[in-house]
């Protein structure tokens, strides 16, 4: 009998992946001339509605589409979702093959097993967890308000979600140093890392790119990450965990889809997805709570009326935080985490007159929909009342999109809520952050929506006795 199976090719290698870096056809270079300026999103914003809300983008032998309607969004979203497959061109080493990436029969292969780690019936179990992060973090702070020394907030609620994430959902302590896994993954993601490698190899000819070159150190250092954290030993007795979920998926033979690189591949957009997304709402947060005073005494005053005297709040106590929600709300819809979410056609479609080819790539802007006129009233003006509960029911569908839509939808989203909403209730009653940053903010724009030259503060001790 002959064997006709092929064998699956090898997993490119870090130092492979590494020649690859800053290819011309990445999409990610395509959009360079809308990431010019302090507000790139502006641009975007005045096209879509210049041209109705599609912009055509011909670029060599690909087109591209950025869609600013809430109808575009129902349409490759929910209508036709498999039509529309997921597209991460250039962050295969972040993600791997993970939920986030795959799609069809894998993606749900991946995703059904891990949907009970994220019930709202389990949430209630990580608050212990959540919380022995945060109380480290306060502590930290404490020492930043006493020293008086100016620090970057994205890093420091980088490092706090990564602390979250570990506990919580592979009840690990962080076993690296997060900072230094935080400099990595930065390094990587920015498409002006890229962009240097690509100029340095059409000016001076090919070459190889080490590891020493900034994008490419920082996949050697992230490879490192997961098995590093497997490895290490369990924070807490439970047996119930999405680590040991991974592990016993991997360890049974009937479950083919989980091997070691799945569950590595899994862990990974945690620590990254998961992580980089709750990171810059929380800094973007305490952002807007500094710039509007009346909105973080409003926040601190619904602490206090819950929780009293007490630190840790219960599941119902997070229930009932709804003005805290509010806050973390209006803040993703000003500045959604994920600005664009990208998606590549199979089939022809047609959208607002545009022919659609397979192949063709669009570009779903949430940011363009969070700030459009026909959707919300005033729309750069900071407003929490926008999401209570009477007024949410009113809303445009899809006209709020920072979990993406449909089926397909962030798994990890209303953890994302309780991680950012204990860090914003305990952190606020004690400190008084301070910005010290320019003023308005400016953008850079690459995988996410991140402030160019990060969000500085000083931080001061509240006087509560």
């Amino acid at each position: 009998m002959t064997d006709t199976t092929t064998a699956s090719p090898a997993p490119k290698s870090v130092k492979d992946h590494a020649q690859d870096l800053g290819k011309e056809h990445s999409i990610w270079f395509k959009l360079t001339p809308f990431m010019k300026g302090d507000d790139p999103m502006g641009t975007v914003n005045r096209l879509l509605k210049k041209m109705n809300g599609v912009v055509p983008i011909k670029m060599r032998d690909e087109k591209i589409f950025m869609l600013g309607k809430v109808e575009h969004f129902d349409r490759i979203f929910v209508k036709k979702v498999d039509q529309y497959e997921k597209f991460f061109s250039g962050l295969e080493p972040i993600f791997g093959k993970s939920m986030i990436t795959v799609d069809g029969v894998l993606w749900q292969n991946v995703r059904t097993p891990q949907q009970k780690s994220f019930h709202p019936k389990v949430y209630a179990e990580y608050i212990p967890y959540l919380q022995d992060a945060l109380d480290k973090k306060e502590e930290l702070w404490a020492q930043r308000a006493k020293s008086g020394e100016p620090f970057e907030m994205v890093e420091e609620t980088w490092t706090l979600a990564c602390d979250m994430i570990s506990k919580a959902l592979f009840n690990r302590e962080f076993p690296i140093n997060a900072h230094a896994v935080y400099s990595a993954v930065k390094a990587y993601t920015s498409v002006s890392n890229h962009n240097e490698l690509r100029v340095k190899k059409v000016h001076d000819g090919l070459e190889e790119v080490t590891s020493d070159e900034a994008a490419a150190g920082a996949i050697e250092a992230w490879h490192t990450v997961p098995d590093a954290i497997m490895n290490s030993k369990p924070w807490d007795d439970r047996e119930k965990y999405l680590l040991q979920l991974f592990q016993d998926l991997e360890a049974d033979p009937e479950n083919p889809t989980y091997d070691h690189e799945q569950a590595v591949d899994e862990m990974k957009q945690y620590l990254w997805a998961g992580t980089e997304t709750t990171a810059l709402t929380m800094a973007w947060c305490i952002y807007n709570l500094t710039q509007h005073p009346e909105a973080l005494a409003k926040l601190r005053a619904e602490t206090e009326e819950i929780l009293g005297d007490r630190t840790e709040p219960t599941w119902d106590d997070l229930l009932k935080m709804t003005y805290t929600r509010s806050v973390i709300q209006e803040t993703m819809r000003m500045y959604p985490p994920a600005w664009g979410l990208i998606r590549e056609a199979t089939e022809e479609d047609e959208i607002d007159g545009h022919k659609i080819m397979p192949g063709d790539k669009v570009v779903a802007c949430c940011y363009a929909v969070h700030h459009n006129e026909d959707y919300w009233s005033d729309p750069s003006e900071f407003r929490p009342e926008r999401f209570a509960k009477e007024r949410m029911k009113k809303r445009v569908k899809y006209s709020y999109m920072p979990f993406g839509a449909g089926k397909r939808a962030c798994i990890g989203g209303q953890l994302a809520m309780i991680e950012n909403t204990m860090a914003l209730t305990q952190l606020m009653r004690r400190f008084e952050p301070e910005y010290v940053g320019p003023s308005p903010v400016p953008f850079n724009i690459t995988v996410t929506l991140t402030p160019k030259g990060g969000l500085h503060f000083k931080l001061h001790e509240r006087d509560v006795a």
